[in-house]
């Protein structure tokens, strides 16, 4: 049998819960950097690892907002989006839903139509030439108020780019109580979009709760806190609400204090979907292949068992039922294959 390292690296697979800006490689960000030397990111790839060491969430905040910064115009904005698709492609990562932030750039100044084309070009091209499909969740920077959610959800309701699919919310968390958003996610659901705020990362189980019950959550970003209560585990089985959980982030940002302790287990054991996600993968030192390492030895599985982690990914995803089958009927051949 193939070693489970080679196995996944070479697994088709879909991921749901990464950001635009926080998949900028080193490589991408220090190319951003030294076209806007004003900022003070690093410009050496080695410095921005250095960078990249986050005391804790609120610092990971400050560090992730400053290479917001570098994206200033529209070609930024394509170029960003462009090569993250070809670092997808190089992991068999056939499928992902984008977390984009409009209001980081149409606060700076990029018009909003200017930054959807760019998306929206970079998003057909990376098809076309690397066969990664990417959609896209608008996601309200919360910690930017009631304003940043007015601006996200005119721009997905009225501009809504062809590969948006998701309306989000994400940020911090403590100080920022999720039911203050519900007119903005009441929009976006009623247009279309589904909803996949963030909640319960760096706060207790009652964030997912309003999560769920204000914002009419589909999907729950990390639910790492979960597990502190037995009825909300409960409910997210019997509902079948997966959760996209992201163990190196959740350590990165110390949401956990060791990836041993994390409770991913306990999510699996109490019926709950788990999908796998990189969240900020360059910004963690981690990617997609990495983070299904992690799952696989505390979930202690086979290549048979990171299969089906990876199917539950594409059946959580918002792809279309053909898309659905034709991505699981992939993971199946392959598995069928490399995974003996």
């Amino acid at each position: 049998m193939t070693d489970l390292t080679t196995f996944i690296a070479g697994l088709p697979k879909a991921e749901l819960h990464v950001h635009h800006v926080g998949s900028a490689s080193p490589r991408i960000v220090a190319e951003l950097a030294a076209r806007h030397p004003d900022s003070k990111v690093p410009t050496d790839p080695e410095a921005l690892a250095e960078y990249f060491v986050f005391r804790d969430f609120a610092h990971f905040v400050e560090i992730y907002l400053s290479v917001v910064d570098l994206i200033r115009n529209a070609e930024d904005v394509r170029l960003l989006t462009y090569e993250i698709a070809r670092d997808m492609a190089r992991q068999n990562i056939r499928y992902a839903e984008l977390t984009v932030t409009p209001y980081s750039s149409t606060r700076r100044g990029i018009p909003d139509t200017a930054f959807v084309e760019a998306i929206e070009d970079a998003r057909k091209a990376a098809e076309s030439e690397f066969g990664t499909v990417l959609r896209w969740c608008f996601d309200i920077p919360g910690e930017a108020g009631l304003e940043a959610a007015e601006e996200t959800a005119r721009i997905a309701c009225e501009l809504r780019p062809e590969g948006l699919v998701g309306f989000g919310l994400g940020g911090p968390e403590i100080g920022v109580p999720r039911p203050q958003f519900k007119p903005y996610f009441d929009r976006a659901i009623a247009a279309g979009l589904r909803s996949v705020p963030h909640a319960g990362e760096t706060t207790g189980p009652q964030t997912i709760w309003d999560a769920l019950i204000e914002l009419r959550a589909e999907r729950i970003g990390h639910g790492t806190s979960a597990v502190q209560d037995p009825k909300l585990l409960a409910h997210l089985a019997e509902h079948r609400i997966p959760l996209e959980v992201c163990p190196t982030s959740n350590l990165a940002t110390r949401a956990v204090a060791t990836l041993d302790e994390h409770p991913l287990k306990q999510m699996v054991e109490a019926g709950v979907i788990v999908t796998i996600n990189s969240d900020d993968p360059p910004m963690f030192g981690t990617d997609l292949n990495t983070e299904y390492q992690v799952a696989a030895r505390l979930l202690d599985l086979d290549a048979a068992g990171v299969a089906a982690l990876a199917k539950n990914a594409v059946e959580a995803s918002f792809l279309d039922a053909e898309g659905k089958a034709r991505l699981a009927a992939e993971i199946d051949a392959y598995t069928a294959v490399a995974g003996r």
